[in-house]
């Protein structure tokens, strides 16, 4: 078996456990604000990796990708579970899957997807008060949310490069 260097995941491993949800607090801010349409300044969307917003959602590079494009998209309401989201949330939250999935396509034009929820830390999730869709690009021969293969190769793609491809 062959060891695979992602350094850009090392940080994760090291972090200690976050009080605050990232999807609902201003990552780089002092004094935490909450995401909205209000404060989401395009300025400001660079910084935080935010390619796109709607109604009641926004989308955003991980920065812990487990591939190149790695998205999660949110609603702005904090909620743990798919069934408290009103049908107009859960709609719009759909659409904008669709759309980053789009983008991907056209972008990226990967061989298929990974597209899921984790629901509670026994599924997974690393935030799991708050609801999100990861989408997940995938490529024949890449590694699979990680496992080690022999002879297998990830390109890493820097953030910022993949935000600047992503958002045009």
């Amino acid at each position: 078996m062959e060891n695979l260097w992602a350094p850009w995941r090392s940080k994760y491993l090291y972090l200690r456990k976050r009080k605050k949800c990232i999807f609902c607090v201003e990552k780089r801010s002092r004094k935490p604000k909450k995401i909205n349409r209000e404060t989401m300044s395009k300025d400001a969307d660079k910084k935080r990796y935010i390619l796109d917003r709607s109604e009641y959602s926004f989308s955003m590079l991980n920065i812990y990708p487990y591939n190149n494009g790695h998205i999660m998209v949110a609603p702005f309401r904090h909620v743990s579970d798919i069934y408290l989201l009103t049908e107009e949330e859960l709609g719009d939250l759909m659409k904008l899957v669709k759309k980053m999935k789009r983008a991907l396509d056209k972008k990226l034009k990967p061989h298929g997807y990974n597209i899921g929820m984790n629901i509670g830390k026994a599924a997974g999730a690393g935030f799991d008060g708050h609801l999100h869709i990861h989408i997940v690009p995938r490529w024949e021969g890449d590694t699979n949310f990680m496992p080690v293969v022999t002879d297998v190769k990830v390109v890493p793609e820097s953030l910022d490069a993949m935000y600047d491809l992503l958002i045009k």
